[in-house]
């Protein structure tokens, strides 16, 4: 079994890295609480998947952003700075959140203004936080250290929305939020502890000037491009999130808390695709894994699709067992998209230079952040025109198709080798 189960060899061998594994992990679970909660709170006040999908829109644009504009700091400062000072930001929007909640405003306009602000300071955020990883531990083992990382977001996915539906249906919105605010003690205190981290090359100046010299490197690297593309493919053409709450409400039944089972359910497949990672520190074929673990969410997502059109609408009366079915899928869903994620920034890691490694990031987290967003915006419009299983079934077949013929188009991603990184 040891050679089946993830390697603990970088919490083993940095402390540091330890250290903010934990606090990313107990930030990520209050995060994941306010994620869910938000999008809730905005179907209760507007019983409308569009105005859910809305949602990702107000947080797209700062998104981009902050993205872009944060790994170009990233780059020309202090990287655990950075890290520190939109942890600030995050911090105090979500207690804006938690204070809306207390005072009972039910203003859908207000959330979507608090949302956005969320989302420029995350994005400012994580590219500081993903450049600081290859720099706290060794180059062989950053597959292992992603693949960590897999665990602790999986954990915090699965907790994260199985607890937000509860508490939302128990306690209320208002100390959901508060719970979040809470566990930003702990990142606070894993980004503190780190030593400080300057930029180790000639220094550039942060601006539209250092994002553009970003994308001219990017453009000239189809290996590096590719782990965009690929995701934003699945994202877009594949992402059920939004559908999520009428799922619940009309079909599968069971309303808030069958919407935390099923996000609980695709961060149970990634917890246990990093607990059983053990074998992918061996991949060397990466470009590959990628492609095929992006097939595989397509599939997952259209075996949800097709769960939620045989059940039609028959969970209007309660929760019907079309649950476990649905479930399942969700499940594999996770897996494989963890499985990309392990490999994608792997690759980005190791292939990218380090002065260029926080525009890229930037790149990656507006990719990453970006493209469930304008998924949700998507699925959300679809259903104007065909119903929630439809728009699954429809979207998962033809991620599936799509990944495969941009990996013929771009075919040296196929054969990415890992012990050659060429971006």
């Amino acid at each position: 079994m040891g050679k089946f189960l993830a390697d603990i060899t970088p919490l083993r061998e940095s402390p540091a890295f330890r250290r903010l594994w934990l606090g990313s992990a107990a930030s990520a679970l209050g995060s994941q609480l306010t994620l869910v909660a938000v999008s809730l709170e905005v179907y209760r006040l507007t019983q409308d998947s569009l105005y859910v999908g809305l949602l990702s829109i107000f947080a797209l644009v700062p998104l981009v952003f902050g993205g872009l504009l944060g790994g170009s700091i990233a780059d020309a400062h202090d990287r655990r700075q950075v890290a520190l000072l939109a942890s600030a930001v995050l911090w105090l929007t979500t207690a804006g959140l938690a204070l809306q909640a207390w005072l009972q405003l039910g203003n859908v306009w207000l959330l979507y203004a608090l949302v956005a602000v969320q989302s420029g300071a995350q994005a400012i955020n994580q590219p500081a936080r993903s450049a600081i990883i290859p720099v706290l531990v060794r180059k062989e083992l950053l597959p292992a250290a992603n693949a960590l990382s897999m665990i602790s977001i999986g954990l915090s996915m699965t907790a994260g929305p199985l607890l937000a539906g509860v508490l939302v249906a128990t306690i209320g919105f208002a100390w959901t939020y508060t719970v979040d605010v809470a566990s930003f003690v702990f990142v606070v205190w894993a980004l503190l502890k780190l030593p400080p981290m300057p930029p180790d090359h000639a220094a550039h100046r942060a601006g539209l000037r250092s994002v553009v010299e970003g994308f001219r490197f990017l453009g000239t690297r189809p290996n590096l491009r590719m782990t965009f593309v690929i995701d934003l493919v699945a994202m877009i053409l594949a992402q059920p999130r939004a559908l999520l709450p009428a799922i619940g409400a009309l079909m599968i039944g069971g309303g808030e808390a069958t919407v935390g089972v099923l996000l609980a359910a695709t961060a149970v497949g990634a917890f246990l695709a990093g607990l059983f990672s053990g074998p992918l520190g061996a991949v060397r074929a990466q470009g590959a894994a990628v492609v095929w673990s992006v097939m595989a969410w397509g599939a997952s997502i259209a075996g949800l699709g097709l769960v939620v059109v045989l059940a039609g609408r028959s969970g209007a009366g309660g929760v019907t067992l079309w649950l476990v079915p649905a479930a399942i899928c969700c499940a594999l869903a996770g897996i494989a998209d963890s499985v990309s994620a392990v490999f994608r920034t792997t690759i980005l890691q190791s292939a990218a230079p380090d002065h260029l490694r926080g525009r890229l990031q930037g790149v990656f987290v507006v990719v990453v952040a970006g493209g469930p967003r304008i998924g949700d915006m998507l699925a959300g419009g679809a259903t104007t025109l065909l119903s929630e299983g439809w728009v699954l079934l429809a979207g998962g077949v033809l991620c599936a198709v799509v990944a495969w013929l941009v990996a013929r188009w771009q075919s040296g991603f196929l054969a990415y080798d890992a012990r050659n990184p060429v971006p």
